[in-house]
């Protein structure tokens, strides 16, 4: 692994982006060599880019009996991660010695799916895998649900239970954006949560993914968003910290050239203020350190 950079004070100035989308992902703009080029210009010492692959939506939709998609659903994502693990070999081919491109994917509701899951995991090409929970069983995706003050405490139950059954699954490296759902709750529709009638079932979560050596990321996106934080806050970094856990990766899930690495000094501050001196980065699906200090 490179070295990393070297700031005038004498601490390193890591740039390290675990969470980038491409065309790959059907919100996602930029082929994988764009996306490269545009790494290498601002420095950076490793990308991962980790493209939208939905297990509940793996296949065609006739294979779910379905004639009429809903407007925002796309299936085949078959199709999707295929098409990603080719361009992202290419590139690390193309970009060899000059970019450490770590070959990844966001896996989306794979309790949902274990046999398209299990099949996105035994891809030999996988160095790393998100796993996520964009959508709850019955429902769309959060950024597409109507919310009320009586909605939401059901909606965040449900959504916690449903991270608890995917970490318990642990198939996975690092859970994504535990507090997903708060960018459109909070962010984009404005009602206000008390986080800390969750406290305890996040708590539940964070024991068990560091049972399992697995880790969390610090997902920076909500910081340029209306959410304004990163996801999730520091009060879950520093519970996870102080829980034991070690594995923390820093992503600015970005989804076009212009958000790549967006936020990653701020979350790399996070989490040296919760106490880690390590952040994570995967290889073959094995975590590697490198030391922020």
């Amino acid at each position: 692994f490179k070295i990393p950079n070297i700031n005038q004070k004498g601490r390193i100035h890591l740039i390290i982006d675990c969470h980038t989308h491409t065309h790959n992902s059907v919100d996602g703009q930029n082929t994988v060599r764009e996306r490269c080029l545009r790494a290498i210009q601002l420095g950076f010492d490793a990308m991962a880019v980790t493209d939208h692959c939905e297990a509940n939506r793996f296949y065609e939709m006739e294979h779910y009996n379905v004639s009429v998609p809903k407007e925002f659903d796309e299936y085949n994502y078959q199709k999707y991660f295929n098409a990603s693990m080719e361009e992202i070999k290419i590139a690390q081919k193309e970009f060899d010695g000059k970019l450490n491109l770590i070959c990844g994917v966001e896996l989306g509701q794979p309790i949902a799916d274990l046999q398209a899951s299990q099949t996105v995991l035994q891809d030999e090409r996988l160095d790393f895998v998100i796993g996520s929970v964009h959508e709850l069983p019955g429902r769309d995706d959060f950024a597409f649900l109507k919310y009320s003050q009586d909605s939401v405490n059901e909606i965040l139950n449900e959504n916690f239970m449903e991270i608890l059954k995917l970490v318990n699954w642990n198939g996975f490296d690092v859970l994504g954006h535990l507090t997903y759902a708060l960018r459109y709750i909070q962010g984009e529709q404005g009602i206000n949560i008390n986080m800390s009638a969750y406290d305890d079932i996040i708590e539940e979560i964070f024991k068990v993914i560091i049972q399992n050596g697995k880790g969390i990321e610090i997902n920076t996106s909500g910081l340029r968003q209306k959410y304004g934080d990163v996801f999730p806050s520091f009060k879950y970094i520093k519970l996870y910290r102080e829980l034991g856990g070690e594995i923390i990766t820093i992503g600015s899930d970005s989804h076009t050239t212009e958000d790549l690495g967006k936020g990653i000094p701020e979350g790399i501050s996070l989490a040296e203020k919760a106490g880690f001196t390590y952040v994570s980065y995967f290889i073959k699906r094995k975590p590697c350190f490198i030391k922020i200090k």
